[in-house]
């Protein structure tokens, strides 16, 4: 059945367009059925949010009440959730990453400390090393020159030579061997107590004696440091003798009879 629609005029407004009694139903059924398909995809309407104000209707069976979420939110929360899951599961990758990279971050740390510390002691096992065999060497040596400074000689007339031959090298006295040998069996077939007191020396009160028969005078003369001052010394008197041919004849070795 048409309904006729009604037509009144207000002052100073424009003429408006009354619904029928049957359009007003229409509408609002049509607001209910919209309000009904914001609920399906998912609108939610919460209270002091400025959200559009409940609607309701019998005959829909759909509700969008203050701060109730609708079927879409459970489907959006549901999402979130999932999301929020990989979140943390990278959040957990990432931190189990730092953890390995940290851990060979220490564990590089740790074996460079451990190889300086190695270099070290290797190094000061060296020094040591090192230090000891020069004082073994500095040992040995002193051993040696000690074994020099005290070299003995037999007490007979090979060992007064030979020693006198070794303090007259040191001081820069020439003379060989053979050369004192053959003299001191001229003079005295080598007897360091022998004394002449007969010759021109002996009349003079001044007798030759020893192993290359000196007077007293020629002696103390060419007396010769680190030797004794006894004339009768078989060391002392060679090395006197030796020291007195070198100044007047160049060498022992170039006296071939009384000198």
């Amino acid at each position: 059945m048409q309904f006729p629609t009604v037509t009144k005029k207000l002052p100073g407004v424009s003429s408006f367009t009354r619904l029928s009694k049957q359009r007003k139903i229409t509408t609002v059924g049509t607001t209910a059925a919209a309000a009904a398909l914001l609920a399906v995809v998912g609108v939610e309407a919460t209270a002091g949010a400025g959200s559009a104000t409940a609607a309701s209707d019998a005959t829909t069976g759909f509700s969008v009440s203050a701060g109730q979420p609708v079927q879409q939110s459970a489907l959006v929360v549901h999402s979130a959730t999932q999301g929020t899951t990989h979140k943390v599961d990278l959040v957990a990758a990432v931190q189990t990453a730092d953890a390995k990279k940290t851990a060979a971050h220490e564990a590089a740390v740790k074996k460079a400390a451990a190889e300086k510390k190695a270099a070290a002691a290797k190094k000061t096992a060296a020094a040591k090393k090192a230090a000891a065999a020069k004082k073994a060497a500095a040992a040995k040596k002193a051993a040696a020159a000690k074994k020099a400074a005290v070299k003995t000689y037999p007490n007979n007339l090979d060992g007064w030579i030979r020693q006198s031959l070794d303090i007259m090298h040191k001081k820069g006295i020439p003379g060989t061997y053979e050369g004192i040998h053959r003299n001191v069996m001229r003079e005295s077939s080598g007897n360091p107590k022998a004394i002449n007191l007969w010759d021109i020396n002996a009349r003079n009160g001044i007798p030759s004696k020893g192993l290359l028969q000196v007077i007293n005078p020629t002696f103390d003369t060419y007396h010769v440091s680190g030797t004794s001052w006894n004339i009768y010394n078989p060391v002392a008197n060679i090395t006197a003798a030796c020291n007195y041919a070198a100044h007047k004849y160049g060498s022992m070795d170039n006296v071939n009879s009384a000198y």
